[in-house]
């Protein structure tokens, strides 16, 4: 996938766009890391590369299961679980979910249809806006792109900080780009 999302020709076709966009770049930061360097936590904060995608999954999982009806309650303590790999998870095992989360949440907006559909919020978690009554399959795309940015920009500090890659130079090694002036593919001995 290229570093830019391509032409668009509706608003559901653009929010879908560019949260498979922001998809992307966030599983980039795991190439080539070994389960160890998955799970380590370099800077001052408690983030991994691989618990911030993990977080990223359950996340989307969650407010596409509000969208359908799901429980809309946090549990909180798996909230906390959800920012780390335990030892039986394999990044592999965690790119498949979020492969299976990205595909129903493309079915679920096709079948809602309707970007501005209401869906009430029954049970609402603390860091929502108490004048926010419901939300919309717009509201909630939108809301993922914002949540999966900021957690691929986590994730782009905590790898460079890992072992010294970035974004488009590992684009282009995951990628097979060939070397340039200006952009050397990211590689184990870099």
């Amino acid at each position: 996938m290229p570093g830019q999302v391509g032409p668009i020709s509706n608003e559901q076709e653009g929010l879908l766009a560019y949260l498979a966009q922001m998809r992307y770049v966030l599983k980039l930061t795991a190439h080539g890391l070994t389960p160890e360097q998955l799970r380590a936590t370099p800077s001052a904060s408690p983030l991994s590369v691989g618990g911030l995608i993990k977080h990223c999954v359950s996340t989307e999982e969650g407010w596409i299961a509000q969208l359908t009806g799901g429980d809309q309650k946090p549990d909180f303590a798996k909230y906390q679980e959800n920012f780390a790999l335990t030892d039986d998870e394999t990044i592999e095992d965690v790119f498949a979910r979020y492969d299976r989360a990205a595909t129903t949440t493309e079915k679920t907006i096709a079948e809602i249809g309707d970007l501005g559909h209401r869906v009430p919020i029954v049970d609402a978690a603390p860091w929502n806006r108490p004048d926010l009554d419901h939300f919309t399959p717009r509201w909630v795309l939108l809301h993922l792109i914002q949540e999966t940015a900021r957690h691929a920009g986590h994730a782009d500090i905590i790898r460079e900080s890992v072992d010294g890659a970035t974004a488009y130079p590992l684009m282009a090694a995951a990628e097979g780009w060939p070397e340039s002036p200006w952009l050397k593919p990211w590689s184990k001995e870099s």
